[in-house]
Formats: C-alpha cells, sequence, structure tokens
C-alpha cells in the first residue's frame, strides 16, 4: 500500500524516461555483443586480439609477459568491483539521508518532491552498482580460471593439447571481458540514473548522452580505427 502510495507522485514522463533507459541499456549491450560483420564493435575486435594472444603464448617461452598481463586485468576487475562497493554504500548511506537529499534535488529541478520519492529514485542507482559489482567479481573469477587454463598449456608447443588449452583460455578470458564490459555499462548508466533526481528530462537527456558515448567507444573510436588498420 505504502509503495502504491509512493507511485503515484510519478509522472507518466517517469515511466517514459525509466523505460528508455532500461530499453536503451538492452539495446546498446545487444549490439554491442552482436555487430554485423561489416560493422565489428571494438569488444569483438579485441575478442580476436585475444585469441591471437593464445596462439602466440603456446610458442613464448617463458611465459612471464602472458603472466603479468593477466594479473594486470585482475587488479583491473578487483579495483571496479572495490570502487562498486564504495558506491553501493554511499547510495545507501543517501538512502539514509533522504531528507537532506530532498533540498539538494528541490535546488536541482526547482521541484519540491517528496524524500520517499527520491528513495525509489535511489533504488534505480543501487540496482544498477549492484551489478556492476556482481559482473566485476564474476569477471574477476573468470580471470582466475583463465590463469589455470594458461598454466594447464603444455609448454612444447608441437604437444597435441598446446593448441585445445590456448583456445579453451582464450574462450574463457573473452567472456571475462565480457562480463567486465558489461560492469562498466552498468557504472554508466547508474550515472545516467543519478540524473534522475533532477526529473524525467534529465534522465533522458543523460541516457542519451551515455548511449552515445558507448556507442562511439564501441563504434567511431579512433582506437578501433587503429586496430581495424592492422
Amino acid at each position: 500500500m505504502e509503495l502504491m502510495t509512493r507511485l503515484a507522485f510519478f509522472q507518466p514522463l517517469d515511466f517514459v524516461a525509466l523505460a528508455i533507459l532500461v530499453v536503451g541499456w538492452f539495446a546498446i549491450g545487444w549490439r554491442v555483443e552482436h555487430p554485423s560483420a561489416s560493422a565489428p564493435s571494438m569488444s569483438m575486435i579485441m575478442a580476436d586480439y585475444r585469441r591471437e594472444w593464445m596462439r602466440q603464448m603456446v610458442a613464448r617461452d617463458p611465459r612471464i609477459f602472458d603472466a603479468q598481463v593477466l594479473g594486470a586485468m585482475r587488479q583491473g576487475t578487483a579495483f571496479f568491483a572495490s570502487t562498486s562497493v564504495i558506491a553501493i554504500g554511499g547510495a545507501l548511506a543517501l538512502i539514509g539521508n533522504s531528507d537532506r537529499l530532498a533540498g539538494v534535488a528541490r535546488d536541482m529541478a526547482f521541484v519540491d518532491q517528496p524524500a520517499s520519492l527520491l528513495e525509489l529514485k535511489l533504488l534505480l542507482v543501487l540496482l544498477c552498482l549492484t551489478n556492476s559489482f556482481l559482473k566485476f567479481a564474476w569477471s574477476n573469477r573468470l580471470f582466475g580460471y583463465c590463469g589455470v587454463l594458461m598454466g594447464a598449456v603444455p609448454n612444447d608447443p608441437a604437444h597435441p593439447m598446446a593448441l585445445p588449452r590456448a583456445m579453451q583460455a582464450a574462450d574463457i578470458q573473452i567472456t571475462a571481458a565480457r562480463s567486465f564490459h558489461r560492469g562498466l555499462r552498468s557504472i554508466y548508466f547508474s550515472l545516467s540514473a543519478i540524473a534522475w533526481l533532477a526529473g524525467p528530462i534529465p534522465l533522458i537527456l543523460a541516457t542519451e548522452v551515455t548511449l552515445s558515448v558507448i556507442w562511439r567507444r564501441e563504434f567511431a573510436s579512433h582506437s578501433r580505427k587503429i586496430l581495424l588498420a592492422t
């Protein structure tokens, strides 16, 4: 009953803005992970390079360089996972101090919003951050699995299991990278969700900016042109 009372404060435009964020989130994620063959995303291009890396690793002796690179990747996922936890704590603190937040939101949107309404809006931010933490934690674990598989690759390049093991490591690493990218997108959209505190129009604008940034980095960045030129 209390939830229905809070939902009554939302305007139809709020639900439209929320739908745009959710649909945009899933749409850009699907496009990045399922691009056309003629226009691959940055993530798909890097997946090919990850496979080539594992092929080269088979003949590399020693493989200290490969272990160092993988270790740096795990450190990156651990950093973002820790950052997500800190951000989750901050969001929970804001929910616990919603009355003061209501004053800030009033100054931003020039509209008086009840504290209970802001708490619901912050739940969206909290949901995005929680999803990002889960993705980063799983990515970190998968990179660990990849390290085990890399260690299981025979030292002899001519060994019949050398290349198959390396390709298994590549597939696990690609899966870990996919989870890492999903975690990053969750953080991007959590920043968009913060704009909802100022109203539905800012949320729509923030979502459009986030979508354009992700699209540019995946399909129109200078780094992508460099990778495709080789």
